[in-house]
């Protein structure tokens, strides 16, 4: 059947492929893709109302690029993903 106790040559041990990606790429990835889909939604929603968020209702125009920020990250994180 197998042999357990084959010896092992020297060309054996080549070189292992290096992992770059981890396990949790793919969650966050998702997580920072609907945040900054949601962040940029809300901004949209309540940009001409007369609803405010305190502190995020004062960020005016860079709510824009903080949403932008979330999805620019989950493409980020796709390119550790495996």
């Amino acid at each position: 059947m197998f042999n357990r106790f084959k010896r092992k040559s020297v060309n054996d041990d080549g070189p292992k492929p290096v992992r770059i990606g981890n396990r949790w790429a793919a969650p966050l990835m998702v997580a920072c893709a609907v945040i900054g889909l949601a962040w940029i939604v809300v901004f949209y929603t309540i940009s001409n109302t007369d609803v405010t968020i305190p502190g995020y209702s004062d960020l005016g125009g860079w709510n824009l690029a903080i949403g932008m920020g979330f999805i620019l990250a989950a493409f980020g994180f796709a390119m550790k993903w495996e």
